[in-house]
Order: C-alpha cells, then structure tokens, then sequence
C-alpha cells in the first residue's frame, strides 16, 4: 500500500501545480483536496481487496469468487462516491471548488492508481 499511496501523492503534487500555473492558488487547492480524496479511497479500495486477494500477504487465496466480486464492486462504489462528492463540492461552491481542477486532481491521481491495482490484483 506504501507505493500506492506515494504515487498518490506524486501525482497528485504534479496536477496541484498544473492547477496553479493554469488557473491560480484555488484551484490547485482544490486539484490537491481531490488528489487527496482519490488516494484515500484507493488505498481504501486496496484494504477491502487485501481480505480475498489471492497471493502474497493477501492471505484468502482461495476465497470464492462472489465475495471478492462483492469487494470489488464495494471499492468501485467508494470511487463512485468520489465523483459524487466532486459534483456536490462544485456544485455548492464553485469559488472554492472550481469544477475542473478538482475533477483533474481526482481523476488524474484516481484512474493511474487504478491502473496500478490491476497490476497488485494478479
């Protein structure tokens, strides 16, 4: 979990200055803010995988198919959740939240990290 959770935050310093070289401090308040809640909800997708993961230190490798389609499908409701946030933080304060750096901090940290878990889940 410590990679991902590094790469999280690299990704996410990255895109928090694209934010303020583009738009200003806000926004990259904002692309960090969102950064931030995409590493937390992907490390916090990975520990509901780590029960039924199969292989080293995951210790169920022989769970059965439906609990870990249930653990799956429960981290990608928790990314879903994160989106929903997104909308409801732009939508309720734009000025603090503009709606485009905080979708590129969420989006730009969350989908890499997702990526890289495909390659943890083999």
């Amino acid at each position: 979990m410590i990679p991902t959770a590094l790469a999280g935050l690299l990704l996410g310093a990255i895109i928090s200055g694209a934010a303020y070289r583009v738009s200003g401090a806000q926004a990259a308040i904002a692309a960090a803010a969102f950064a931030a809640l995409a590493t937390a909800i992907q490390l916090g997708a990975l520990g509901l995988m780590r029960p039924v993961r199969g292989g080293e230190g995951g210790g169920g490798g022989g769970a059965p198919f439906q609990r870990f389609i249930a653990r799956w499908g429960a981290g990608m409701g928790l990314r879903l959740l994160g989106v929903v946030a997104i909308a409801v933080a732009a939508g309720l304060d734009p000025g603090d939240f503009p709606p485009v750096p905080a979708a590129a901090g969420f989006l730009g940290v969350l989908l890499p990290l997702l990526f890289f878990e495909v390659r943890l889940i083999r």
